[in-house]
């Protein structure tokens, strides 16, 4: 099986249009238009059902003291996690393919609702979600794809991997506000084929070159 864009090269730099944060001419950052990517596949394995994809970026800080605070950067060697960026499960093998900006065109405050979508599958939560549950002007469940959007001071360049998954049923065995751990687990015994598609993201203006 095969993952595949029209949106850029697997491994090159994320286009800023596909992203949630940007940065801004007076040198902060913003929302930008956070539109999700072409995704098309090809060679699927008899008997798929349907298709789950997941995006996720493995570079996320696991302590936040030091996250956006201006004058300083988050250390390369802290330790890191996954951050969850879209959960798609139960969307058709055919077509074969995603289009830009299909699910997602702009960046919602307290988020996009869920868990329907277009072509019949359903979305989950991705992990905005508790990144702003504490903020009371942006709390609520994010659902589909919000995308990149990592501290303007990471001293790392955040990898976002894209993985498609061809599972042998119709509908997977989640519920409700089902959330990217619960899918992973979910997909045990179920997947018959897989393939990945990547990209890099980075805020921080020294790592940008400018």
């Amino acid at each position: 099986m095969e993952l595949w864009s029209e949106s850029w090269t697997s491994g090159d730099s994320i286009p800023e249009r596909y992203a949630a944060g940007r940065l801004l001419p007076d040198g902060s950052v913003g929302f930008s238009d956070n539109l999700n990517p072409h995704l098309a596949w090809s060679g699927l394995p008899a008997g798929a059902k349907s298709m789950v994809l997941i995006c996720h970026d493995f570079d996320v800080p696991t302590e936040a003291t030091d996250v956006n605070q201006p004058g300083r950067e988050v250390p390369a060697d802290l330790p890191r996690t996954d951050f969850f960026h879209w959960v798609l499960i139960d969307l058709p093998p055919r077509p074969t393919v995603i289009a830009e900006g299909e699910f997602s065109r702009c960046f919602t405050p307290r988020g996009k609702p869920g868990p329907g979508t277009p072509q019949g599958a359903r979305q989950g939560l991705n992990d905005y979600t508790g990144w702003f549950a504490g903020d009371a002007a942006m709390a609520g469940q994010y659902f589909g794809y919000d995308g990149p959007f990592p501290p303007f001071n990471d001293s790392l360049v955040h990898h976002y991997v894209f993985t498609l998954y061809a599972v042998d049923v119709d509908r997977l065995p989640v519920q409700g506000a089902f959330t990217g751990a619960q899918v992973r687990a979910a997909l045990a015994g179920h997947v018959l084929g897989e393939a990945t598609f990547s990209g890099t993201y980075t805020l921080n203006r020294r790592l940008r070159g400018g």
